[in-house]
């Protein structure tokens, strides 16, 4: 392909709305452009690179057994309402319309809906079963806050499977085997990636297993062990509960604290560490107006654990300081678990203290040597924080160390969630209808592409990987347009390469001086380059440069093509 004949349009400047490097790498190249916010048109240059990530995921997904389908993108309202999801869904992310003769429609965020749906049309025998199907397809999820450009778009493509079973049993056999074809997908993107426990959110089922691509630019926050493989999402992951400390024989003593609002307020004027603190969280209950959350003053509620409580109402709410001061009599900064009226849950670490500092439940006071037994008494004990840094791994091996990740699959054992609500059956060999049990396992495809670039880039562009990159070498002729040789000799490593089936891109401007093409060449990150110019063919070579290393190679005319193959492949 020749630039002259292709829509290439690069940008000097980072447009001012972009914030990580993805998504200003992906704009300055012209692989992308947006339409609104979270909504992008893909350029012919990204579309080849969005193919091609598609392409690797579809040869994994048919060499694991899945057989593919296309669903609607659209879809009606009533199967929203037999699973239950329509009221509900990811809080106002499901897109809501309706037709002509006023019926509900929906834009799919997801199709667990439709394919069970379909199942319960399709599959009759248990001896249809294991059965996995998935699709290639675009959603639209109406977020609140588009950012980071294919990151968190309303508009992704994504692959989305869905595998119905007789058993559990089988429904583990195919979790695993996504697991491992998710796997060699990744490391065929050329992506650095850790499979993690993760929280199902608003899917559901039990099992699920997220698949993070590392990277600073990630939404989510990775917990693992410095000494095994554990890794889990940290919203998931378990805070082990210390050594319970030996309570101090000090009295309980009421002292002033004014002003003292916060856990730094308090510790400041105490001249107490943090970790010696704890502080109470009121929360909507799920079965009462209020419940105390009590947690050490250093560490931080962990949302997803909180709301999983059954005490808890969900999702999580915490209580304005009116509806604080109603349930508690105190204020917010004034509250502790001694003589506390509403339910409690305290957090591990801080039911393992054994002298603390806590809220008097009296506005500008605090009480100091305060002890779960003596002082509370009995008190219902339960995971709550987030992990942090040095915590001792769930596993018994190592410590936690935290890292920053991009969401880019996530794989569920849903069990017979959706099946149920639609009355999704087979019969079983004895000729009985058994309700089928579901996988649901998703991949996004355009965010793969924004992981990628994250992890594949320097100060002049991107850096594609060979099996993602829209093309495999860039040919620059140097001035052309003022010598024949160039231009003949140019063409002719153009045939050559085209012929021998590598993908080559010809920068044929004339117009563009020599070191706007080499800017280009970079932003694009095609892996190899080639340079034509009069200098070099005095001496019958050209200059072969790779986009990754820099290292520069001098390479005769008549070898061009077998040094290119011998690198590429």
């Amino acid at each position: 392909m020749k630039v002259s004949r292709y829509s290439i349009s690069t940008l000097r400047e980072t447009p001012a709305d972009a914030e990580i490097a993805s998504h200003q790498l992906l704009l300055r190249a012209g692989f992308i452009r947006q339409v609104a916010s979270g909504l992008y048109n893909w350029m012919p240059i990204g579309l080849k690179v969005l193919q091609k990530v598609t392409a690797i995921i579809r040869e994994e997904m048919n060499a694991a057994g899945a057989l593919e389908v296309l669903m609607p993108v659209v879809q009606p309202a009533e199967l929203w309402h037999e699973s239950g999801r329509w009221a509900k869904y990811d809080e106002g992310q499901l897109l809501k319309f309706k037709d002509r003769h006023e019926r509900d429609f929906c834009f799919g965020p997801t199709h667990e809906e439709v394919i069970t749906d379909l199942a319960r049309q399709e599959l009759r025998s248990h001896r249809q079963l294991p059965v996995n199907y998935y699709q290639i397809q675009t959603k639209f999820r109406d977020e609140t806050r588009p950012r980071f450009g294919l990151m968190r778009a309303r508009e992704f493509m994504m692959k989305d499977a869905y595998s119905f079973h007789l058993d559990a049993a089988s429904l583990q056999q195919t979790y695993e085997d996504m697991h491992d074809a998710y796997s060699r997908i990744l490391t065929r993107c050329g992506l650095t990636f850790r499979p993690v426990q993760a929280d199902s959110g608003s899917i559901g089922g039990s099992a699920s297993m997220e698949f993070m691509a590392l990277a600073d630019a990630g939404e989510d926050v990775i917990a693992f062990s410095t000494d095994s493989d554990f890794a889990a999402n940290v919203e998931l992951a378990e805070a082990v509960a210390p050594e319970r400390e030996a309570e101090s024989g000090a009295p309980a003593e009421r002292v002033a604290t004014p002003d003292a609002r916060t856990i730094d307020d308090v510790s400041e004027t105490l001249g107490v560490d943090p970790a010696r603190t704890v502080k109470t969280l009121v929360v909507a209950g799920a079965d009462s107006p209020a419940v105390a959350l009590v947690l050490r003053g250093d560490h931080q509620l962990n949302a997803v654990k909180a709301e999983k409580h059954p005490a808890v109402a969900a999702p999580l709410l915490m209580l304005e300081p009116d509806a604080v001061r109603k349930a508690t009599g105190v204020g917010i900064g004034s509250i502790g678990p001694v003589g506390l009226s509403i339910p409690m849950v305290v957090d591990r670490a801080a039911a393992a203290l054994g002298d603390f500092v806590c809220g008097a439940n009296d506005e500008g006071f605090h009480t100091i040597h305060v002890n779960w037994s003596r002082d509370v008494g009995e008190i219902k004990v339960e995971d709550l924080r987030e992990v942090v840094e040095g915590d001792p791994s769930p596993d018994g091996q190592g410590r936690i160390a935290l890292t920053r990740g991009i969401e880019v699959g996530h794989i569920f054992q849903l069990g017979t969630l959706y099946s149920e609500a639609l009355g999704a059956t087979v019969l079983d060999g004895s000729g009985k209808a058994v309700t089928m049990t579901m996988g649901c396992y998703g991949i996004g495809v355009s965010r793969i592409v924004a992981a990628i670039v994250e992890q594949h880039h320097d100060d002049n562009g991107i850096c594609w990987p060979l099996s993602v990159t829209p093309f495999e070498v860039t040919l620059i002729p140097i001035n052309a347009h003022k010598s024949e040789d160039v231009g003949a000799a140019a063409e002719a490593i153009y045939q050559d390469l085209r012929d021998a089936g590598i993908d080559v891109l010809m920068d044929d401007r004339d117009r563009e001086r020599p070191g706007a093409k080499f800017a280009d060449a970079e932003l694009l990150g095609i892996p190899q380059r080639v340079i034509v110019g009069d200098r070099g063919l005095k001496s019958g070579t050209v200059e072969v440069v790779d986009r990754v290393s820099g290292t520069s190679t001098d390479v005769p005319i008549a070898d061009v093509l077998t040094h290119l193959q011998s690198v590429l492949r």
